[in-house]
């Protein structure tokens, strides 16, 4: 049930919050950093450590739900409007002032394929978003108006009766051997505590389960990362023309990239240009240019990369207009509000899954959804051949056949140690190439219900996640709309 328990019921919190930190739950290695300058100061620092304080404070339980759903992006909307669907009591928690994560405030409206070719994969959930898309006459082939997705999610939430507001950061999380009693978030209004019987961590980032001390993993092997991307919405384009004149030949020569390189109008030389979706008659998303060694868990280094990208579409304006036929009088309209991150943790689950179950066409007993999208790596680094690295990963070495797809278990969504968390989005538990394909929005929206009707049965059956029944499960996605081919109820 929902409850502003008030002054009826205050929790005691240390530390920001001292229990949090007695378990090792909120100072990570990534915070225990060493004397840095920044604009003349530094940290307080000593014997290698960043000086640590108590901070005490008594906080309101605001809520005392049967769900708790860190982040609304598409996997946490697809996880509060399942659960909602089943009767769970749920609060959503979203930092930002909108719906839909990347796709939304990052700017990125681009669904990537909900089609393996001949099925729909991101039944229910999915199925719902373009659906209302489709009545607003929004969808332009992959692309959508940013604003009607907005309105789409508003819609879809609010029309269950979800608990949700905007502006609310998680801050903190406490745990009692493996089991999480409540997290603490920041408002407006100020900080306050949520009591839940199930946490969904669908931050992207994984900080929920991280916090609450999740093992998790970074990016390649050696820990590297894909770089991020300021996206942006531009107009004054001739789309006339630009047909007319599209190049024949594909990167970078044939957009000319190796021309501006050599004039000097980059000042890093980014032979992968990812392009432009157009969404209106003139105008168009940019999803153009790349932050490299970005950390999207580091709020230093992503300070460095909005000011490095921001600074950047100076030179894709002067790019576009000087060398690509129909964009001569193009104009930056909008920077996201949100920096475009590919990549950061993924929390270690039951089962991780692995390239090679790309590459087999896995199909799991506990399989909540199949998914198709290729493996989508964009380079690390500049240099010679980077687009070509990039499509011999998505368009040759990976590529599907029509009618093709990998199951994804329900497993990957339960991380180890934890007996009332899930993940659900980009941070599933998942090796670095499957994450390239995994990341996208249709896949968050598999993850995301599953995760979310999951969430719901533990509840009923007072039960640890790990221990429901995944037929049952199976079934009531089935009849949400889910796409569950080997689904056999009874065999």
């Amino acid at each position: 049930m929902n409850s502003d328990m008030g002054r009826r019921d205050w929790m005691k919190i240390t530390g920001l919050a001292a229990g949090a930190l007695a378990t090792g739950t909120l100072l990570s290695e990534e915070n225990q950093i060493g004397a840095q300058e920044t604009q003349g100061e530094k940290e307080k620092v000593k014997n290698g450590k960043a000086e640590e304080i108590v901070f005490e404070q008594k906080l309101p339980v605001r809520y005392d739900v049967d769900l708790f759903i860190a982040g609304g992006g598409p996997a946490g909307t697809a996880a509060a409007f399942a659960a909602r669907s089943l009767g769970a009591s749920v609060f959503l928690a979203e930092g930002h002032t909108c719906l839909g994560g990347m796709g939304t405030a990052g700017r990125v409206p681009v669904f990537m394929q909900v089609s393996d070719g001949v099925n729909f994969l991101c039944g229910g959930f999915g199925r719902r978003v373009l659906d209302v898309l489709q009545k607003e006459k929004s969808l332009k082939g992959p692309a959508t108006d940013i604003e009607a997705l907005k309105r789409t999610y508003d819609y879809l939430l609010t029309r269950v009766d979800t608990n949700f507001t905007f502006y609310t950061q998680l801050i903190a999380v406490h745990t009692t051997n493996g089991h999480i009693d409540y997290v603490v978030c920041a408002s407006p209004s100020g900080n306050f505590a949520v009591r839940a019987k199930t946490y969904i961590d669908a931050t992207g980032n994984g900080d929920l389960a991280t916090w609450a001390g999740a093992e998790s993993r970074k990016g390649d092997p050696e820990g590297n990362m894909m770089p991020g991307s300021l996206c942006t919405l531009w107009g004054g384009i001739d789309f006339d023309r630009w047909k007319k004149n599209r190049p024949k030949m594909p990167q970078p020569d044939g957009f000319r990239l190796k021309e501006a390189f050599a004039a000097g109008v980059f000042t890093i030389q980014d032979e992968h240009l990812t392009g432009m979706h157009p969404l209106g008659d003139s105008f168009a998303g940019g999803n153009i240019g790349h932050v490299f060694d970005v950390d999207g868990t580091d709020e230093k280094s992503m300070t460095k990369a909005l000011l490095w990208g921001r600074k950047s579409m100076k030179e894709y304006t002067r790019y576009y207009r000087e060398y690509i036929e129909g964009f001569q009088n193009v104009q930056l309209l909008d920077t996201g509000s949100l920096l475009g991150i590919r990549e950061t943790r993924r929390i270690v689950g039951d089962y991780i899954l692995s390239i090679d179950d790309y590459k087999n066409r896995a199909i799991f007993d506990d399989e909540i959804g199949r998914y198709a999208y290729p493996i989508d790596i964009h380079p690390k680094k500049t240099g010679a051949d980077t687009y070509e690295q990039h499509r011999k990963e998505f368009d040759k070495e990976y590529k599907y056949k029509k009618g093709e797809s990998y199951g994804i278990p329900y497993r990957t969504l339960t991380p180890k140690g934890f007996d009332n968390l899930l993940v659900a989005g980009r941070c599933i538990s998942s090796d670095h190439l499957v994450h390239g394909s995994v990341r996208v929005m249709p896949a968050c929206f598999i993850t995301g219900q599953a995760a979310g009707m999951a969430a719901v049965l533990a509840v009923q059956k007072n039960q640890s996640v790990h221990k429901i029944d995944i037929v049952e499960l199976q079934k009531k996605l089935k009849e949400f709309g889910a796409f569950l081919p080997n689904f056999k109820p009874g065999a």
